[in-house]
């Protein structure tokens, strides 16, 4: 009894207290005079104190705490005029993304509509407290702004669900974050690079305010926290925080960015039939030039074989392909002349799209004199080609590959692809030899630079930049292999040639390198800045890959 009696005494106590707690804090909150707000007091740093100090650090301009951050005030004000512009078209943005998602849910789950009431950012642009541009050996340019905005925007969306109008509106925004943004790869085509990509390096700081249904959420106990704390910071930095990335296009892969090789041709000249006579004497001496749609790389040859009509030739061949679904094998037959323009035989394409990865298809080809079919003088015999062909995909991708290549689609571009090794190292590949740029590279008579590749006794050279001491080249060579180069090495130098005729030094070098392979095979990739050997200030970057077929 003296139990139940005391419970009814508990809620009347509160039932009455509550009321007359609210009517008290009203009176105070309606007749309590304001107190004058003081002027702060602003004071030099270098008369605070140590407590002082550190209560002010967090508020301090990267750009004043490392000595790696610049300040751009310029910028600032430059996002301060254009805020307003900005801010609407942040919102159309945002507007026409969204609509088609809103739309997909519109008509389920009872919802009638869902649309933004007010969307608009604030008359508060965000602030750059520094920035800091990262130097790396990459094709990319990366910088790591700081950013804060304590904005005002007023972002309301409302649900019609059934009969019910229920209204959620974001206010009182502040976002510290530090993000890295890397434009890559970047590319002679405007805006000079294909895509951004952004990534957090810490833990953003996220806090906003939350009405629904016009009262704050947010002021709930508990719920303040776990809304800020542990679903919003943890899921941005489940997505975003690096090496996590958020990758967005601006360029297609196709323009502009060169495409990386997917695999190596290996093509077979057998021999030719009934070939036409086109000496005086009533034979040919023919041979064969092939080479692959798309590249600018000389065409490889077959030896001559000397007053035959149906020559065999048996020799083998390695190319390099970029894009199986469009490139198409060409083969010239010509009949070579001592004196003059050597005459065509006839000529045949082959699309790679009708191989097979890994299968040896044999193609018998008769020969035409183009490629135009309503051309009448294609209907002339002009003799067979019969040639032996096989792709063989790197082993990364394999698996785009796993079938006849008339399945599949062009899968982009591969820019931006870096090997991905299975452990096994042996047997044929492809050595991609990528000459950025040099610097500090300095001869005694001329500055002409250019590089000079040398590998197994195969020599190759870079364009010419006239009249630098920083020649920037991005040029890059292949070598097809038999075998991985664990135990090779690749000299590389850099000479400067005279332009014009004179009596002094023609050539000299201005440094050289030699790199071992070891390293490349087993990563797969090694990008890095080498000093030149016989140089006093020079040093060269240079890019090399190994791709396993």
């Amino acid at each position: 009894m003296m139990g139940l009696v005391g419970c009814l005494l508990g809620i009347i106590g509160f039932g009455i207290g509550v009321p007359i707690g609210l009517f008290i804090g009203f009176l105070l909150f309606i007749y309590k005079e304001p107190a004058d707000v003081k002027d702060p007091i602003i004071r030099p740093l270098h008369d605070l104190d140590t407590s002082s100090l550190l209560d002010i650090l967090p508020e301090i301009p990267s750009w004043m705490k490392h000595p790696d951050y610049d300040r751009i005030d310029w910028l600032n004000r430059f996002i301060s005029d254009m805020w307003p512009f900005l801010n609407k078209a942040i919102s159309g943005i945002i507007r026409s993304t969204m609509e088609p998602i809103f739309a997909e849910y519109t008509g389920k789950l009872q919802i009638i509509s869902i649309y933004f009431k007010s969307l608009r950012h604030g008359t508060i642009p965000p602030i750059i407290h520094g920035i800091k541009v990262v130097e790396t050996n990459q094709n990319e340019l990366v910088f790591e702004p700081v950013l804060r905005w304590a904005g005002n925007p007023d972002i309301t969306l409302v649900l019609n669900l059934l009969s019910l109008k229920i209204t959620l509106q974001l206010l009182d925004v502040q976002i510290c974050a530090a993000p890295r943004i890397a434009l890559k790869p970047l590319v002679p085509t405007f805006p000079c690079f294909t895509r951004i990509s952004v990534s957090l390096m810490e833990k953003p700081q996220v806090d906003f305010g939350l009405r629904l249904l016009g009262a704050d959420i947010m002021a709930i106990p508990g719920l303040y926290q776990y809304i800020q704390q542990e679903m919003i910071s943890k899921q941005i930095a489940s997505f975003y925080l690096w090496p996590q990335t958020l990758e967005i296009p601006i360029l297609d892969g196709s323009v502009g960015a060169t495409k990386k090789p997917v695999g190596i041709l290996h093509v077979k000249v057998v021999r030719a039939l009934k070939l036409l006579k086109m000496d005086l004497l009533g034979s040919s001496d023919p041979y064969v030039k092939l080479s692959l749609s798309g590249e600018r790389l000389p065409a490889k040859k077959t030896s001559i074989k000397m007053r035959n009509l149906n020559p065999v030739w048996n020799e083998d061949f390695k190319l390099t392909v970029k894009d199986p679904q469009s490139q198409v094998l060409q083969l010239h037959v010509y009949d070579w002349e001592k004196v003059g323009t050597h005459d065509k035989l006839g000529m045949q394409v082959v699309p790679l799209r009708l191989l097979t990865p890994h299968e040896t298809q044999e193609f018998s080809l008769d020969l035409v004199k183009n490629t135009n079919p309503n051309d009448p003088q294609n209907k002339k015999p002009r003799g067979q080609l019969v040639v032996q062909m096989t792709f063989n995909p790197f082993k990364e991708d394999n698996e785009r590959f796993s079938g006849p290549l008339d399945r599949y689609a062009s899968n982009g571009s591969g820019v931006g692809r870096l090997p991905k090794h299975d452990g096994s190292i042996c047997g044929a590949g492809l050595l991609s030899v990528i000459l950025q740029r040099a610097e500090g590279v300095e001869g005694k008579y001329h500055n002409n630079p250019y590089a000079v590749i040398i590998f197994k006794g195969e020599k190759k050279k870079s364009k010419l930049v006239k009249r630098t001491r920083d020649p920037c080249w991005n040029e890059e060579f292949q070598f097809v292999l038999e075998e991985a180069p664990l135990k090779d090495m690749i000299h590389i130098e850099v000479m400067s040639k005279r332009r014009h005729f004179s009596l002094l030094r023609r050539k000299e070098s201005l440094g050289h390198v030699d790199i071992n392979l070891n390293d490349v095979v087993h990563n797969g990739r090694i990008n890095e800045k080498y000093d030149l050997m016989n140089s006093k200030y020079g040093v060269i970057c240079i890019e090399i890959r190994w791709e396993v077929t």
